[in-house]
């Protein structure tokens, strides 16, 4: 439908699901939607680490936010980055811009936490985004090349050793990914190697994994790590990481090429410019519709947000509560403009997922529990249910089945460099050890809290 410049102007920020969703639901509704994002393209995280570990490319998981939205004539994108938000003025920076609004809402998503430690970002790469999916990809793919042209057996097993940081669904899912790529694709691809140098090693700073689980389907996904190979290391801390590996407390090395961070997440700089309240990892504290207190015009969703719902229940960081939460803010401001009073948030638990590897994958739904099999397949269906287009639909579902069959893996691609060199070498065997940071580190305890 055609908007006026006299309608109320409904700005959006971010493209994800919370966004995404908001726009959408404003589809008939008598007010002009701006959407911004840094990117140009709605991005399916979920499957975020399938493109780290070359299982899918990178358009797979992504479609442009302006192909989703062209039908929606109330609607307008911008490429950009909000830098500011003067509440009380009802106005936001954009770059070197500023633009005013009725309703703002705010869905950036969150940000990599090292808990103090941000120079670890270098030696141990986080996944939240396209770019550092593909920079995991090619550490990968580079440490592969390397190792078939090494002959030193020490650094050769450096080479094979990933380790992935942090127990949580995200860590599980890249653990696994890796497994299944040096079994199934390492020894018939590289002539010198054998795929039993290969080690992949979770690190889990809590005594279990995927603590958001049942302890039940916590055993189940790591003895189907195990089953993988994959070595499940629990309850140890760890000093520091760099070029060579990660060292823990003790003081044991764990020589390592590829360190991949997956302990925790914190709010963005935007969250923290606003002037609000936030909870101990930096997420803004909202009312239970969402809207930020003292500014009911202004509302928060997604990660990026603490929200307990009007049953008291705090809303988890996951797609399917953004998706919730961006509908129900559109209606919102949609019952405002009818004069009808504001409901609370009230979070419809649709279950929680992982999936482990090949046939492997863990699952609750309500009071169900299902693991191995049965769960990778329902895990298989509501992701590919979930993307943004019959295109990425029928690649996903084509490049999955491809590899079930075949075991290979089509987006093998090293883009950044052309040769392994520009992975980081190993220390020389008679180089001095690096000084020792205090024995007992603050980042030792704020990870063990928010892993």
């Amino acid at each position: 439908m055609a908007t006026t410049a006299k309608e109320p102007h409904v700005v959006i920020v971010g493209g994800g699901f919370g966004g995404l969703n908001a726009a959408k639901a404003l589809r008939n509704a008598p007010v002009r939607v701006t959407l911004i994002d840094r990117t140009n393209h709605h991005l399916f995280q979920p499957l975020l680490y399938q493109v780290a570990t070359a299982s899918l490319s990178p358009a797979d998981i992504a479609v442009p936010i302006r192909s989703v939205l062209s039908r929606q004539r109330n609607v307008r994108v911008l490429l950009g980055e909000v830098t500011g938000v003067d509440l009380a003025g009802r106005r936001i920076t954009v770059d070197a811009d500023t633009m005013k609004y009725d309703y703002l809402i705010l869905a950036v998503g969150a940000a990599n936490n090292y808990f103090g430690h941000d120079e670890w970002a270098r030696f141990a790469p986080a996944l939240k985004n396209l770019d550092e999916a593909l920079t995991i990809r090619e550490r990968m793919l580079l440490a592969f090349e390397a190792a078939e042209r090494e002959a030193d057996p020490a650094a050769r097993r450096r080479l094979l050793t990933f380790v992935v940081i942090g127990g949580g669904a995200t860590g599980v899912e890249m653990a696994g990914a890796f497994a299944e790529l040096a079994r199934y694709i390492l020894e018939r691809d590289f002539r010198s190697l054998d795929a039993s140098l290969s080690r992949v090693l979770l690190v889990e700073i809590g005594q279990r994994i995927l603590q958001a689980f049942p302890e039940s389907l916590s055993a189940s996904a790591e003895e189907q790590l195990t089953s993988l190979g994959v070595e499940v290391i629990k309850g140890r801390r760890f000093r520091t990481i760099d070029e060579q590996g990660v060292e823990f407390e003790d003081g044991e090395r764990l020589p390592a090429a590829t360190v991949i961070w997956a302990a925790g997440v914190r709010g963005t700089p935007l969250a923290r410019a606003l002037g609000v309240e936030l909870d101990r990892i930096g997420r803004v504290k909202v009312e239970p519709d969402c809207s930020l207190p003292g500014h009911p015009n202004a509302f928060a969703i997604g990660d990026m947000a603490m929200l307990r719902d009007r049953n008291g229940v705090e809303v988890p960081g996951l797609s399917p509560a953004a998706i919730q939460e961006g509908r129900f803010v559109a209606r919102s401001i949609l019952g405002d403009l009818a004069g009808r009073p504001r409901g609370q948030f009230a979070y419809r638990d649709k279950g929680t997922m992982a999936t482990i590897g090949r046939s492997r994958a863990i699952a609750r739904v309500g009071h169900l529990q299902m693991s191995g099999t049965i769960a990778w397949l329902a895990w298989l269906g509501v992701h590919v249910l979930f993307l943004i287009g019959f295109k990425n639909r029928f690649a996903v579902m084509f490049a999955w089945m491809w590899q079930y069959i075949t075991f290979k893996r089509g987006a093998r691609l090293i883009t950044g460099h052309t040769t392994p060199t520009a992975l980081p070498a190993a220390a020389p065997a008679a180089s001095p050890p690096a000084p020792r940071p205090p024995a007992r580190s603050a980042v030792a305890d704020a990870v063990s809290g928010g892993a």
